[in-house]
């Protein structure tokens, strides 16, 4: 018997996550990624696990058989750096990547120190983008 995700969707109010994980800058950088997300993709903003905030969601299945949900997109206020999920990953945005500013990636994780750092209409136009990549992909 496969093991429960630990990552998916909770009661907890995203506010009150918010409330307790962030502070000045970092607070609103969390409301601007919120609203950001919310527009890309016209889902209300819910906790999954911990400290995940996510919109919408998508149904994935791997070649071993594993499936399960994950969020379409999301963010997570780390203590080093600003988690964003682009769950495309970055193969396909290599220009808007070139342009956004200073950042980190891993294989779907786009790590940020601050908002400031970066260009926010290029980060609006990378997490649109990944939103319609994964709608398409997804369904």
């Amino acid at each position: 018997m496969a093991a429960e995700p630990k990552t998916r969707p909770t009661q907890v109010s995203v506010e009150a996550f918010l409330d307790r994980a962030a502070k000045d800058e970092r607070r609103k950088d969390c409301d601007t990624l919120l609203r950001m997300m919310k527009k890309a993709t016209g889902a209300q903003p819910r906790m999954w696990g911990p400290s995940l905030v996510g919109f919408g969601s998508y149904r994935y299945k791997y070649p071993s058989g594993r499936e399960g949900e994950w969020p379409i997109t999301g963010f997570s206020p780390r203590k080093t750096d600003m988690t964003l999920y682009i769950m495309p990953g970055f193969t396909n945005y290599g220009e808007l990547m070139g342009r956004l500013g200073r950042h980190k990636t891993g294989k779907s994780c786009l790590y940020i120190k601050r908002l400031a750092d970066v260009d926010l209409e290029v980060l609006e136009e990378l997490v649109t983008a990944s939103v319609k990549a994964v709608k398409k992909a997804h369904g």
